[in-house]
């Protein structure tokens, strides 16, 4: 058993997790901190981010704008006070990343180059090409090395938070390279392991991105916010999944049907390919079923034209989208259209904190996608992400130093409680079980298809029933799980059974939260109810785990100025 002790242990090493390791180390060089991350950082899912980051950079954008833009796609969900703050620390971000090295696109004068979003009234995204995530982790990653007072567990997995009364005192990891098990102490935790994409089906998302910190957060006692709202991006080929990113529609291409029609004139005659991920993926799919879609080896898609644009300015601006479409599906952009469909790319909903990134747990934080500040609402228009990142990644780092200092240190008595129990749960009840049957992979995979045909882009009671039934069942199988593999280095078995465990928690969150939400509001559109309702859901879904089960209350929205409007494109 190994037993470590730090002042903040941040979960996840991705860019949120690294922009508040490094605010922390910079707010009080004095602290020990501790990075504890599944994979190295350089393999977190922030990796994956392409197209650019939303800030204000420019003479003819402002910040009323950007935070007016934010707020309409989230469908008037967002918290305005938490956009608004955002928006006017976004360029400083920037900037700072500049000043770090983040190798960003620049105009010929030598302005950071801008392109357009989908939902945003201006061009507002910078980007680095087509690899703006790939840049801006390995200049956080960098940066993050000057700081003698980091340290980084690297492939080391947490199970669980440890928690007494209403108090974080660290958590409880297995060392993934020898199998050991143990805590990491610590005054204060920040949660920044990402979202929960894999438990759908077809997902952008890569196969870490398994819910488990929003997860040990609704087990500690935390509320989990509008889960319900699940981001589909209009984007991604048939089969893999892999992003085709929203900046080759900022540079112009176009979607077509079979016939060869922009159909997106039907649906947002001003906007066209710029409008909101929600709006766009939810035509692509009344495309499919009205017959307009092209059909393939993984079933109906449109095409992805970008061939009017030239190879010049493909291999200048979307180098990264030619690789992918020339490698994953033998299709050259610079002379033939990119197949592509709807898959899930991103959770709106996440750990409830407050603007400050803070949870109602005494010590605990949480930022990035993982989180539900609430700048995002019902939809999160694109770029902002990156940006939310590096604008409360800074928040949770500087206010965890601040509340480190003020906590006196973790009960060794409470860890040690906790440890005991967490280790006879992981070892005892799932590595050592030898009479569980059921196949951790069939078992995920039913649970992916049952949410991606019950809770996709389209959804009704009938089917969110079905859901909520079968994500019982799936409970129980998992409770008969058997791990073949009972070694304990690098026991992938055995860290898959626990993902598994981190995703049936989070679908019956989405489930439960998308039943009692009876209106269409973003991405959360139900066939049955086709209307946003302000006078009833103009307000948060909070799901708390209680007995076994799960809780849906609500909280109101924070409203400043912009008041609910159509959301008209």
């Amino acid at each position: 058993m190994e037993n470590l002790s730090h002042d903040i242990i941040i979960i996840g090493g991705g860019g949120a997790g690294l922009r508040a390791a490094i605010a922390a180390a910079e707010q009080d060089s004095t602290l020990d901190i501790a990075v504890v991350s599944k994979v190295y950082p350089m393999r977190s899912h922030t990796v994956s981010a392409e197209g650019g980051t939303g800030a204000v950079m420019r003479d003819y954008d402002n910040f009323d704008l950007h935070s007016f833009d934010t707020i309409k796609g989230s469908d008037y969900l967002a918290d305005q006070d938490v956009v608004e703050y955002f928006v006017k620390e976004a360029p400083k971000e920037v900037i700072q990343m500049e000043h770090w090295g983040c190798p960003w696109s620049r105009d010929e004068d030598g302005h950071l180059s801008v392109r357009a979003f989908g939902g945003m009234s201006v061009k507002r995204t910078v980007y680095a090409a087509d690899k703006t995530g790939f840049f801006m982790l390995h200049t956080l990653y960098q940066n993050s090395l000057k700081y003698d007072n980091l340290t980084f567990y690297d492939e080391w997995f947490a199970t669980s938070l440890i928690v007494d009364g209403n108090r974080t005192h660290g958590i409880t990891a297995i060392n993934i390279k020898n199998g050991s098990f143990g805590a990491l102490h610590s005054r204060v935790v920040i949660i920044a392991t990402g979202g929960a994409g894999q438990v759908y089906q077809f997902t952008t998302n890569a196969q870490i991105k398994t819910g488990d910190g929003m997860a040990m957060a609704l087990r500690g006692g935390v509320a989990l916010k509008d889960m319900e709202f699940v981001q589909f991006h209009p984007t991604a080929l048939p089969g893999t999944g892999i992003l085709m990113t929203e900046a080759s529609r900022g540079e112009g291409g176009y979607l077509v049907n079979k016939d060869g029609e922009r159909f997106l004139k039907r649906y947002l005659p001003e906007k066209m390919e710029l409008g909101p991920r929600d709006i766009l993926s939810r035509a692509i799919m009344t495309e499919f079923r009205e017959g307009r879609g092209l059909e393939g080896k993984y079933g109906n898609y449109v095409h992805l034209d970008l061939r009017h644009l030239g190879k010049e300015t493909i291999d200048t601006k979307l180098p990264f989208v030619r690789e992918l479409a020339k490698e994953y599906v033998g299709i050259d952009p610079v002379y033939e259209p990119i197949p592509v469909r709807p898959a899930v790319h991103y959770m709106m909903g996440g750990v409830n904190t407050d603007i400050n990134t803070q949870t109602s747990l005494e010590g605990l934080y949480a930022v990035g996608e993982v989180a539900c500040v609430s700048l995002n609402g019902a939809n999160r228009l694109g770029s902002n992400s990156l940006s939310e990142c590096l604008v409360f990644g800074a928040v949770a780092g500087r206010e965890a130093a601040k509340k480190a200092k003020k906590l006196a240190k973790p009960s060794t008595e409470v860890v040690a409680k906790s440890v005991a129990r967490e280790e006879k749960r992981v070892y005892d009840g799932i590595l050592k079980n030898e009479t569980g049957n059921e196949s951790i992979a069939d078992i995920r995979n039913d649970l992916r298809r049952t949410m991606e045909e019950n809770v996709g882009i389209f959804r009704e009671e009938k089917k969110l029933k079905t859901a909520a039934d079968e994500v019982k069942q799936f409970r129980k199988r998992w409770g008969n799980v058997r791990v073949e593999d009972k070694n304990s280095v690098f026991n992938t078995n055995l860290t898959a059974a626990l993902e598994l465990d981190f995703l049936i928690d989070i679908a019956n969150s989405v489930v439960r939260s998308a039943l009692k939400r009876t209106e269409s509001r973003g991405s959360h559109y139900r066939n049955d109810y086709p209307k946003r309702d302000d006078t009833n859901f103009l307000k948060h879904s909070l799901v708390f785990y209680e007995k076994d089960k799960l809780r849906v209350d609500y909280l109101p929205v924070t409203i400043t100025k912009w008041q609910p409007a159509e959301r008209v494109y």
